[in-house]
């Protein structure tokens, strides 16, 4: 674990994370007295921004994931049978 002040830490920042990416623990310090950590990522999150984003989402209840896992879009129910469809557009043609 280290200690670093906040005038330090703002001109040595990319430092401080590489060490918290790393597995280290960074104690930010204003005055000699704690005021923030930079710590390594939970485990488990996700590199992406944008999955940990979702997870914090879910996580604080304001968006709900899918019920079921599709592996493509919902099976689709026809309108009208091909052969209708068909029987339209010939009609459609005959009445030119």
């Amino acid at each position: 674990m280290r200690s670093v002040g906040l005038k330090v830490l703002k001109n040595k920042l990319s430092e401080y994370v590489r060490l918290a990416a790393g597995g280290e623990t960074v104690l930010v310090t204003d005055r000699d007295r704690v005021v923030a950590e930079l710590v390594p990522p939970q485990t488990g999150r996700s590199p992406f921004l944008a999955d940990a984003l979702l997870a914090e989402a879910v996580r604080e209840g304001w968006l709900t994931p899918a019920a079921l896992r599709a592996d493509g879009p919902p099976p689709r129910k026809p309108v009208a049978a091909f052969r209708d469809v068909i029987a339209d557009l010939q009609q459609a043609r005959d009445d030119r």
